[in-house]
């Protein structure tokens, strides 16, 4: 690990001397599970860990242990994903061992009954046998083929029981999977699977020669919002703008949350024309709900957004694409905002726009 500068160490002790303020403002309890927390939050590391921070303690006006002790294995801890996914894998792992040692004794079962009907037939076929030698190879038969069925129909109940477990284990996997995935606050797609998907895109239409769009929004203003009326309700904003963008989009397209007020929706197979009535939809969606305080019920008004959309042109990688599309997200709001910009005439990189 290379060397901290003078100004990086004298930030991380400033940033240490914080948390331990806040640690005590908020009675957290003195744990490195709790430095780990405030420290991430001071520093602004994990914009997720940062809004449930906010939202917790505004709510109880504290940051007690058990609130810690959530926060660091919902956003900090990898373990136990990683552990839950072991486990299962470590199951059906074990499932398929006894199924194939299962299988090993049935074939030896088997072949020992084919051996045995070869001798049979062998008997039969003999110069000596008479009505007695028949009865006899017949009762041995009935009795080995009685055998046979039998461990069959044990392996038959055994592999319907172990098909049930690992279809459960399975379902675990997944579950693991999805949730690794997924942004906990809006329930879409996070930030490791927007980009996930971004690469698979950009290589699908690399690749195939199909058209790609991207569409990247912003809500306008967010942080004045969200200072005037609290994290709480801004929590319920971004709730809103993620459930009109699943509202606005086919099943199969990508939608993701992947920073603190942006959003992401990959378009396979889209032209600019197709992109652009999307992105159009989901803003007038956005700016024709109003918003509502649950606690009180007032009318909070309207909110916006800004779009940038950028298409797919031969040589971009998920990164360039990406970059254009916030070019264009940029453009929206200096350009006044609550509007969709495309990349079809060139974008100036702009600085950020609140």
């Amino acid at each position: 690990m290379p060397d901290l500068s003078s100004a990086e160490l004298d930030r991380s002790f400033l940033f240490g001397q914080r948390a331990m303020e806040l640690m005590k403002a908020y009675r957290s309890p003195a744990t490195p599970r709790s430095y780990s927390v405030w420290y991430t939050y001071v520093a602004g590391l994990n914009p997720q860990l940062t809004e449930a921070v906010k939202r917790i303690t505004a709510e109880h006006g504290a940051l007690p242990d058990k609130h810690i002790d959530q926060l660091f294995e919902t956003y900090l801890d990898g373990r136990r994903l990683s552990t839950e996914t072991e486990r299962a894998s470590t199951g059906v792992i074990a499932e398929i061992e006894q199924i194939m040692e299962m299988l090993d004794t049935a074939l030896g079962s088997t072949a020992r009954y084919g051996a045995s009907l070869q001798a049979f037939s062998q008997d039969l076929a003999g110069p000596a046998v008479n009505r007695a030698r028949v009865r006899e190879i017949v009762s041995s038969l009935v009795v080995t083929t009685r055998d046979v069925a039998a461990n069959n129909r044990t392996l038959e109940a055994r592999m319907r029981e172990s098909r049930n477990e690992i279809e459960t284990l399975r379902e675990t996997l997944e579950a693991v999977r999805v949730e690794s995935l997924t942004d906990p606050l809006t329930g879409i797609g996070n930030r490791k699977h927007f980009e996930e998907m971004l690469h698979k895109a950009v290589d699908h239409a690399a690749v195939q020669g199909q058209p790609l769009c991207l569409v990247v929004l912003d809500i306008d203003h967010f942080k004045r919002f969200n200072d005037l009326y609290g994290h709480l309700t801004g929590d319920q904003v971004l709730r809103l703008v993620a459930m009109t963008m699943r509202e606005c989009v086919e099943s199969r397209t990508t939608i993701a949350r992947f920073g603190g007020e942006e959003f992401g929706i990959i378009l396979p197979d889209n032209d600019r024309s197709a992109a652009r009535e999307v992105a159009e939809k989901v803003r007038t969606s956005v700016m024709g709900r109003e918003l509502v305080k649950r606690s009180t019920g007032e009318s909070l008004g309207r909110i916006t957004i800004s779009v940038g959309l950028a298409s797919y042109r031969r040589g971009d990688t998920a990164v360039s694409l990406l970059e254009r599309a916030d070019h264009c997200m940029f453009t929206a709001k200096r350009s006044g905002r609550n509007r969709v910009v495309d990349d079809s005439a060139s974008v100036d990189t702009m600085n950020d726009v609140a």
